[in-house]
């Protein structure tokens, strides 16, 4: 019988997150709100705001896939607690208009099922330990990856911080205006293509955790797979109209893809989403043959 999976990677998604969701409550609690995007709150009370809704969108998204990595190093029992996790982060479907940033009463039930999520995991942690998993076949293209796309998004990191990124390599500062809204290229504040690219990095990470139960090893791995594909869709979309369109280099934009739809782009994105469910579910088919 197989051992539960240590935590590791689970802790570090959890940090990566938690160190976004500070510099967004400090960001939008000090900068004027006229500054940032689709808010009306400003002061530390928008700023907690603003945060509350990040833990909708997308911090709950994540947080699913985390319940599953740390039900499967607890009893039976602990589905008791890990089903309404997933029932309220699921519900960030219905809580979050992106044409509406700020905080809302609804918003109240995806934080509370990200809070549970995290207590599901420092109980996991106690009982599996916080080691990340061995060393993987595919690890040397995770990092590659995960360097291309973190150089990507250092305009919209600077942005969380309340800034702008230096020097001439993307366009940040330039005041570019469409239809009714007249913004810097890449507004400060918080930008949907951070969170894709963060959705992106967190499948990637997590994808190297084996669980014990196969089913839910299966559930998991088609998960993570959904969120590469559709992180990795929002972080295109958004990069390719910041530093393409707004460049003037192209006018075709790719269609926004945060809400899903019966359309061309979320095809795309379960087309994708199925590829990365074959590699990551083959990449843990050798040890486990191996151990048997």
């Amino acid at each position: 019988m197989r051992r539960p999976a240590g935590q590791g990677e689970a802790i570090a998604a959890w940090a990566v997150w938690g160190l976004i969701l500070v510099a967004v409550a400090v960001t939008y609690s000090r900068l004027p709100v006229a500054d940032l995007y689709r808010v009306s709150h400003g002061g530390v009370a928008g700023g907690l705001g603003r945060a509350v809704v990040l833990t909708n969108y997308p911090i709950a998204l994540m947080a699913i896939a985390l319940v599953l990595i740390a039900v499967d190093a607890l009893p039976r029992g602990a589905w008791w607690a890990a089903a309404p996790a997933l029932v309220l982060c699921s519900a960030t479907a219905l809580t979050v208009d992106p044409n509406d940033l700020d905080v809302r009463y609804v918003n109240a039930l995806p934080a509370v099922g990200v809070l549970i999520a995290g207590m599901l995991t420092v109980v996991a942690v106690r009982r599996a330990g916080s080691s990340f998993a061995p060393r993987l076949p595919g690890d040397p293209i995770r990092l590659a990856l995960a360097v291309v796309v973190l150089l990507l998004s250092l305009p919209w990191f600077a942005a969380d911080l309340g800034t702008y990124f230096p020097g001439d390599i993307f366009l940040t500062r330039t005041v570019v205006t469409e239809g009714t809204e007249t913004l810097a290229a890449v507004h400060v504040g918080h930008h949907h293509g951070v969170d894709g690219a963060l959705l992106l990095l967190t499948a990637l990470l997590l994808s190297r955790v084996r669980l014990a139960g196969r089913r839910l090893r299966v559930v998991l791995t088609a998960y993570l797979g959904l969120m590469f594909a559709y992180g990795g869709m929002n972080a295109t979309e958004d990069a390719w109209h910041e530093q393409v369109v707004k460049r003037g280099w192209a006018h075709a934009r790719i269609p926004a893809a945060q809400v899903p739809s019966l359309s061309g782009v979320w095809l795309a994105i379960l087309a994708l989403a199925a590829v990365a469910y074959v590699v990551f579910a083959h990449e843990g088919r050798p040890a486990e043959s191996h151990s048997l």
